[in-house]
């Protein structure tokens, strides 16, 4: 069974409301997911925006430590480094320089963004992922990744959005 990301808040290739950007409430989407392999220690959730005028992806959130118990986030995860619920997560810093979600708030006049929301299965633990940096080259890694346009989420395999520079 693949890993599968969702979210009931957009669809996908549908504009994502404006409660979840932030030119509104700025608050995270309640997400799921399903199909977590046997042996995942534990899940990394990552959203970001390849469209945006940088060198690297913007990233808009980076939750980790996820156990892979949970089925999912609820909407409006506390912006801290360990928030409750879900027990045990930590979030990194996102491009904005803040803990937690930053939600799409694209440059005036960029034309269009998508968001991808990843989720990956790591089959080790957090810091010791981290210590060995071998995403993609060592098999630890099995992900899903949503991708949103116009701020939207895909029923399958992740989710992806995209937002309109409208700003």
């Amino acid at each position: 069974m693949p890993l599968i990301i969702e979210c009931d808040a957009f669809a996908n290739n549908a504009a994502i409301p404006k409660k979840y950007t932030g030119d509104g409430e700025d608050v995270s989407p309640a997400l799921r997911w399903s199909g977590v392999p046997a042996g995942t220690a534990e899940l990394a959730l990552i959203c970001d925006d390849p469209d945006a005028p940088t060198p690297q992806p913007w990233v808009h959130w980076l939750i980790y430590k996820l156990s892979p118990q949970f089925a999912g986030l609820p909407e409006n995860v506390a912006k801290m480094a360990n928030p409750q619920p879900p027990a045990d997560a930590v979030q990194g810093k996102n491009s904005f320089g803040k803990l937690g979600y930053g939600g799409p708030a694209p440059p005036r006049g960029h034309g269009l963004h998508h968001y991808h929301f990843r989720l990956y299965a790591l089959n080790q633990t957090w810091s010791r992922f981290q210590r060995s940096l071998r995403w993609r080259s060592s098999g630890s890694v099995a992900s899903a990744s949503s991708r949103f346009t116009d701020s939207r989420i895909s029923p399958s395999r992740g989710s992806r959005c995209s937002q309109r520079a409208s700003r």
